[in-house]
């Protein structure tokens, strides 16, 4: 700390370099935090997921559906708790660009099951059973159309037609329900699977993937093995896995999001890394008759490898807390208009801690050599080449 003031000084020397390289420490780390929150968003849902709860999917593929009788054969399996299911609907509000889920559940089944994430009112539930074609929406997706109890909505479905050959179903709100995580997803439209698979034109009787809750999580393995079992070499096998892994290879239909973010900060860094390094080895080199006077004078060579070391941790500070301000501010600024289809997007402490480990990494790769540089200077030698 005693040489803060002479290393402030050191920074000022050339005003333009040490400002233009802050900045570009600045711009890695503002794409550090929005690519590491934007990773933490797609990954949300793995670390949300139930340690009592199995998926069951077809075995081919999610988008497969499976017979509605697997429901009622898992749920004789031994050590089941309860089952339910859901089927991915894939419509819009009006316009193509309002994308949001929309699944076909059993009603009170499927919150109880869920009962962990989601509330809903009671008067509420109880009127979205008596409604054949009632929904119940998550809050964010409410605010953003407006919409609230007794409005009736009509959702254009890409993927099912009702039997009349028409696109558009219309539903009635009937619940608005909410989260008990703030990470939790909240802009599910649900509505009942009886008026879903009664209506559309073609695959009734077929649900898209099966949840279901175990008595003992412990028994989770031996619970998925009994339930593939009972469907091999059928025309609809199974595969049977945890929440989480079922998250997990959802969140991959859109891509690994966070290999791929992984490779571009990657990249930057590594970019960074060679400006800050190249930045700190030629101020070094423009200051070596400098610190070989300092060294005549009594300074010790430990005292000058910190010296450097703590020039290249301040550049390194300064840019990267500017960065991580600045990734904060837009992600909380976009956080209202993105939670309709990225509840998660919202920069946590573990971000925001890897981002201050990794300016401190930076600051220390690309000030160690030439700390070593100044540290091993001799000092006849150095004063030789004024």
């Amino acid at each position: 700390m005693k040489y803060l003031y002479f290393i402030w000084k050191n920074l000022g020397r050339k005003k333009m370099r040490t400002l233009l390289t802050i900045l570009s420490i600045t711009i890695a780390f503002l794409l550090f935090g929005l690519l590491r929150t934007l990773g933490s968003a797609f990954e949300m849902g793995t670390e949300l997921s139930g340690e009592d709860r199995l998926a069951t999917i077809h075995k081919i593929s999610l988008i497969q559906p499976l017979p509605f009788s697997h429901v009622t054969k898992i749920q004789a399996v031994d050590g089941v708790e309860a089952v339910t299911h859901a089927s991915w609907f894939g419509g819009y509000y009006q316009d193509p660009k309002n994308q949001f889920a929309q699944f076909a559940v059993e009603g009170d089944k499927y919150f109880s099951i869920y009962s962990d994430l989601m509330t809903v009112p009671p008067e509420q539930m109880d009127a979205w059973m008596k409604n054949r074609i009632g929904a119940v929406v998550g809050r964010a997706t409410a605010d953003r159309f407006g919409w609230k109890v007794g409005d009736r909505v009509p959702i254009i479905s890409t993927i099912f037609p009702q039997k009349n050959g028409s696109y558009t179903w219309e539903f009635e709100i009937e619940g608005i329900y909410d989260v008990k995580d703030k990470r939790a997803d909240s802009t599910a439209f649900l509505f009942h699977y009886d008026y879903y698979d009664e209506a559309k034109s073609f695959d009734s009787g077929t649900v898209g993937w099966i949840v279901v809750k175990v008595e003992n999580p412990a028994e989770s393995a031996r619970i998925a093995t009994e339930i593939d079992s009972l469907f091999a070499n059928s025309f609809a096998e199974t595969k049977t896995s945890s929440e989480k892994d079922f998250a997990a290879s959802f969140a991959k239909q859109f891509g690994d999001i966070g290999l791929i973010t992984s490779y571009i900060l990657g990249a930057v860094f590594f970019t960074m890394l060679l400006v800050a390094g190249n930045t700190m080895a030629q101020s070094v080199r423009e200051r070596i008759p400098e610190l070989a006077i300092l060294k005549t004078l009594g300074f010790s060579d430990l005292a000058v490898l910190n010296m450097v070391l703590a020039e290249s941790l301040l550049i390194s500070c300064i840019g990267g807390a500017l960065g991580l301000g600045a990734a904060w501010l837009v992600t909380s600024g976009m956080a209202d208009q993105v939670a309709a289809f990225m509840p998660g997007f919202v920069m946590s402490a573990s971000v925001v801690t890897l981002g201050i480990v990794v300016m401190l990494l930076l600051g220390l790769l690309t000030g160690i050599l030439p700390a070593l540089q100044g540290m091993r200077l001799s000092i006849v030698n150095a004063l030789g080449r004024r």
